[in-house]
């Protein structure tokens, strides 16, 4: 029998155009080449399986490089499983978390904070998806009331999902406004090197040394092939991560193919290099549409995502040349995102055809 790692022929064919590229999500871009060679390295032979393999354990290191000497990573398969599996770590059965009405945990997991965490979570109308001490003060109440789930928690996202970015000052706020209320502070990273990347700061400038208790580290919207992992910042204030990410379907068997890639992204500039550019794609598409008459740019572009509003026939017609998103289909809103494979050309062609039709309103 051939040795499995010396195998190089395969049935499969290639069933898409590689060249094609839209502006839906940074989830459609494909692995970045340099993870995939990560992988290709940390296949062959056998490893211990559910993380006591080398590579998971040099992943400590990588993390603690990035978040201080206490951090913990967990990998997990997916960022819904991330957000799930932190919030159950910092909450009772009866507990609440606070969030914004855009929070990803809110609007597009499918109810499984709730449903499959068992929490209650306590929404607040923000402006450009920002939380503020006195927005959560909105929801953050009413301990001592046994009819009333309790609020545990306050989960914000950087970058948000409108594409906007909280400052280091902003989260040292929200964590000493929640601390003092006897809260924890999730995070929900899944584009913290975007947030990085426009800050120009280390990540541990936003998150362990503004407070942050724990968080959700994204992979795969930035060039990974599969995987997310939490990151507890404060172990003495997190419980039970290993049982929880078990319980809830999150433990990879072969989890060195998870924590390879981290390493791969972290471990040199590629998280950040690839960040910045989808980043810096977004800036250049905002700027290419702002000059068009009748389209307007909602929020703020601070990472790789443009909001704007335009008429909803004519983004009917782009989406035929380029994908995106309805953002709130009825005010006509989209959302464009940039990746890290997203070209000057992609940008200025999907500009070009955005002029075209615009001038055929």
């Amino acid at each position: 029998m051939a040795d499995s790692s010396t195998v190089s022929t395969t049935d499969a064919i290639r069933r898409h155009d590689p060249n094609s590229r839209g502006f839906a999500s940074d989830n459609y871009a494909g692995a970045h080449p340099e993870v995939l060679a990560a992988l290709a390295l940390a296949n062959g032979g056998h490893q211990i399986a559910y993380g006591e393999d080398v590579y998971t354990g040099h992943l400590q290191e990588v993390i603690r490089g990035h978040f201080g000497p206490t951090a913990e990573a967990y990998p997990v398969f997916n960022g819904t499983g991330a957000n799930v599996v932190a919030l159950q770590a910092v909450t009772e059965r009866w507990g609440a978390v606070v969030c914004a009405e855009s929070a990803h945990i809110h609007v597009d997991e499918c109810g499984a904070p709730e449903r499959v965490g068992g929490l209650k979570l306590l929404t607040v109308p923000t402006p450009h998806g920002k939380l503020t001490p006195e927005l959560i003060d909105r929801q953050a109440w009413g301990w001592e009331d046994e009819h009333r789930a309790q609020p545990q928690v306050v989960s914000l996202a950087q970058t948000t999902e409108l594409g906007t970015c909280y400052t280091p000052d902003e989260i040292r706020e929200i964590c000493d406004h929640a601390h003092e209320r006897g809260m924890k502070v999730h995070l929900d990273g899944s584009r913290l090197a975007n947030a990085a990347a426009t800050l120009g700061l280390p990540l541990r400038a936003f998150t362990t040394d503004a407070g942050v208790d724990l968080l959700s580290l994204g992979g795969t919207k930035n060039g990974l092939l599969f995987g997310e992992c939490v990151v507890v910042l404060d172990p003495d204030g997190v419980r039970a991560m290993k049982h929880l990410r078990k319980m809830s379907m999150q433990l990879a068997s072969k989890m060195r193919f998870v924590s390879v890639q981290f390493e791969a992204l972290l471990t040199g500039d590629l998280w950040l290099r690839s960040a910045a550019h989808a980043n810096a794609m977004a800036a250049r598409l905002a700027e290419g549409v702002r000059g068009v008459p009748g389209v307007e740019v909602l929020h703020p572009v601070e990472s790789n995502a443009v909001f704007a509003r335009l008429p909803h026939d004519v983004s009917e017609r782009l989406q035929k040349r380029y994908r995106f998103y309805f953002w709130d289909e009825a005010a006509g809103d989209v959302r464009w995102m940039c990746a890290f494979d997203t070209t000057e050309g992609d940008v200025d062609g999907f500009v070009a055809l955005l002029k075209e039709e615009m001038a055929r309103v």
